[in-house]
């Protein structure tokens, strides 16, 4: 069951008075974040279109409806079909961790001395981020700075890293940060001695570490080649970068000495990277059919979502229905109930031309599809009530054409249009 946060903020909006959305807007906030970020090594051992961010926040304020029902503030009241505005996001506070994960790379450098390529191999990338200064929670546990280095204490996927793992303060983005590789099959030593001065930096300081113990998989795991008919689940599962599994990060932090903690009381702090994205290469299942449906050739095709046959009950397509949530039939009714379809009750076509965001927002009841049809796009997710499996968060993440994001209810939920040339949207869903 979804948790409500009490503690959010609904902000009455005056009738006639829409919010200014062209100031301070949450989404450029959001993404300025992402733009700001520093990696530990220089950007072409990364594969940037790959990079995926969490961005956990603590507070919410939301613009409340408009209208006759300008003084319905709680959310589980707010039952007009016809007013989105009470659904944006005015503004977030974010919390001190910052998490970011991708595929690496030391494919474009070799070895002068040898001449002899570097062995090629694309791995998975986990980087976390603390807030330094004396605003943080660990600094006011501590009753000051906690060092020029903390302590993190760490599980990726149920593994645990063994050893509180130091992380050094950085100077550039004046926070606490560190990058676990893993198991990229070179010496990065002797790959950063050609010219990567930040990366040299980064292995001395202990900023970039290699752990293939719990940084796992490889980006040939998923290669098409010798794929058919298998669930894709199942391959190299515990892959920091698998397409569909999600990626569950358990996080304490410490200070230097190790006895001061920000830690949630005990608790530990747990994030995921889940957001459900799928298409050309991100799939279920693909295989060839011959004949299709008593037709000629033969079709290649790739599962994208699916409640049959060996995916039946997956409930990738169903959702859980909250008391305070209207069903597909627009019925409320007590107790938690679940739907195991996906309702349509819309299509709709988009072309957003460059600078052009679909705010962050969401749906009180609905599920919905953001189908990118040609372009690129910046992608947003969120929780706008707390989740078993992750404190609350935005998950940000490149489109690229063939791509769709699927919307649960509530979900926060943001799309920009970064380049200059116009993009292509597919939406539809079921009407909250």
């Amino acid at each position: 069951m979804l948790k409500l946060i009490t503690s959010d903020t609904v902000l009455r909006v005056p009738p006639e008075s829409p919010p200014d959305y062209n100031s301070n807007n949450p989404l450029m906030k959001l993404l300025a974040m992402g733009e700001g970020q520093r990696l530990a090594a220089e950007r072409h051992f990364y594969l940037t279109d790959h990079l995926q961010c969490l961005v956990p926040f603590s507070h919410l304020d939301m613009a409340g409806p408009q209208g006759s029902d300008t003084d319905v503030l709680d959310p589980t009241q707010q039952d007009s079909k016809t007013d989105f505005q009470k659904q944006n996001v005015r503004d977030f506070v974010i919390t001190d961790t910052y998490l970011m994960r991708g595929w690496v790379t030391t494919r474009a450098w070799k070895d002068l001395e040898a001449w002899e390529p570097i062995p090629e191999k694309t791995v998975p990338f986990l980087k976390l981020s603390y807030r330094a200064g004396p605003d943080s929670k660990l600094a006011e546990a501590a009753g000051g700075l906690p060092g020029k280095t903390i302590r993190l204490w760490l599980k990726v996927n149920g593994r645990d890293a063994g050893d509180l793992i130091p992380v050094p303060y950085n100077q550039w983005t004046h926070r606490y940060e560190i990058e676990l590789w893993g198991d990229h099959g070179a010496d990065l030593a002797q790959v950063f001695k050609d010219g990567d001065e930040r990366g040299q930096n980064s292995l001395a300081s202990g900023e970039l570490i290699t752990r293939p113990d719990l940084i796992r998989g490889s980006l040939s795991d998923f290669d098409r080649e010798g794929k058919d008919d298998v669930d894709v689940r199942a391959v190299s599962p515990d892959c920091a970068m698998h397409p569909l599994n999600p990626l569950h990060v358990e996080v304490a932090w410490a200070d230097e000495s190790g006895t001061k903690w920000d830690s949630q009381d005990g608790a530990n702090y747990h994030y995921e990277f889940n957001m459900v994205v799928r298409g050309w290469d991100a799939y279920l299942k693909a295989g060839v059919s011959a004949n299709p449906h008593g037709g000629v050739g033969f079709l290649h095709y790739r599962n994208l979502l699916s409640n049959y046959f060996g995916y039946a009950g997956s409930r990738e397509l169903g959702r859980v229905v909250e008391p305070w949530q209207f069903d597909a039939a627009g019925r409320k009714d007590s107790g938690e109930r679940w739907e195991n379809f996906f309702a349509v009750d819309y299509v709709d076509l988009h072309i957003l031309k460059n600078n052009c965001g679909i705010g962050l927002h969401r749906h009180r009841d609905n599920q919905e599809l953001f189908f990118l049809l040609d372009g690129q796009a910046v992608m947003v997710t969120g929780d706008w009530c707390k989740t078993p499996q992750r404190e609350r968060c935005f998950e940000v993440r490149t489109l690229q054409a063939g791509h769709f994001s699927l919307l649960k209810p509530g979900g926060l939920h943001a799309l920009m249009n970064a380049t200059d040339a116009d993009i292509f949207l597919l939406m539809f869903g079921g009407y909250d």
